[in-house]
Parts: C-alpha cells; structure tokens; sequence
C-alpha cells in the first residue's frame, strides 16, 4: 500500500511539473509524500524479513 502510494505521488508530481498552466501549483507536498511512504515502505519490509 505505501508503495502504492509513493508511485501515486510521484505521478502527481511529475503532473505538478508538466502542468500548462505555471500560476495552478497546487498544495499537496508531492515529493514529501512520495520520500515519508518510501522510508514506511522500507521500515515495514524490515519488521516483516525480522519477524519470526
């Protein structure tokens, strides 16, 4: 699911980056979402590859 969730943003972002219109940002941190579901990614996969 935070894999998921890191490939969404990064999409959003780089639809953020291509956007036709300059002044329509947005206020989604796309990248800060994209970094905090990749290190959840990582944690969770080391729980699961340390659990018994």
């Amino acid at each position: 699911m935070t894999l998921g969730l890191a490939a969404l943003s990064a999409w959003a972002d780089r639809r953020r980056a291509n956007r036709k219109n300059l002044d329509a940002v947005g206020f989604m941190p796309w990248p800060l979402i994209m970094i905090l579901a990749m290190i959840a990614s990582a944690v969770f996969a080391a729980v699961a590859l340390n659990v018994r």
